[in-house]
């Protein structure tokens, strides 16, 4: 018999153990990959989540955090960077146009840019001594802009539409794999569009695709930022 004498969570169910089990698999499809570990950046999905568990995270080694929606985003990104100067807060979610230049004046990286009014509404943001926001832009893989992105034969005008903006840096792309997508597929198609761009932006090397239940997909095509969420911290807690 296995009994839990100290009463404990055994450490596979406890923060701790899901975020090395999930470190230990980016680690694995990674080297069966032919890719070091080292070059994917993994970034906890906190939504709906106290700003204790970034605390948590943090002290288990996690320095960048994705948020979706402001304002919860903005009081997570305050949270961060008055207590962690290395602590980095990407917006992951669909951004409205007023809203944007809110978001830009917390986040490090906003990876949900997908069309040109966004681009145009940043332009005009101010961030002192903070230097040009990176961007990442968001390719819809289906068609469906209801789930947000850009058409991929729209994303090289938006990449040059971007790289013209003083105020922003393009990272490179973000995208989600389509509901019922072979998603191996789904991946490679961004990892093309991402090199598209990189003949535009050289620098825009970011490749942000894959989160809980596809990330190992998308590390065999490339992805250079995972966004996991549920894997990491648990069931979400009801939305507020």
């Amino acid at each position: 018999m296995n009994e839990n004498i100290s009463g404990l969570a055994p450490l596979e169910d406890s923060l701790e153990g899901r975020l090395a089990r999930v470190r230990t698999e980016i680690t694995d499809a990674a080297r069966a990959a032919g890719r070091a570990p080292e070059e994917i950046t993994l970034i906890a999905v906190t939504k709906y989540h106290p700003v204790e568990l970034l605390d948590e995270l943090y002290a288990l080694g996690v320095r960048d955090f994705g948020e979706n929606r402001h304002p919860e985003s903005r009081d997570k990104a305050n949270h961060l960077h008055e207590r962690y100067s290395d602590a980095r807060l990407h917006f992951i979610g669909q951004l409205q146009r007023n809203k944007a230049r809110q978001v830009g004046r917390y986040a490090d990286c906003i990876q949900s840019i997908d069309r040109l009014e966004l681009v145009d509404a940043l332009a005009k943001l101010e961030r002192g001594d903070h230097g040009p926001l990176e961007v990442a832009i968001q390719l819809s893989l289906d068609g469906d802009s209801a789930r947000g992105g850009v058409a991929l034969d729209e994303a090289t005008a938006l990449a040059e539409a971007i790289a013209a903006v003083p105020t922003l840096k393009l990272a490179g792309v973000m995208a989600v794999a389509p509901l019922g997508a072979e998603t191996e597929e789904a991946f490679a198609t961004a990892r093309s569009v991402g090199e598209r761009i990189r003949d535009i932006v050289p620098d825009a090397t970011m490749v942000s695709m894959g989160m809980s239940h596809d990330f190992r997909s998308a590390i065999s095509q490339g992805a250079t930022h995972l966004r996991i969420g549920t894997a990491i911290t648990g069931n979400r807690p009801d939305r507020p």
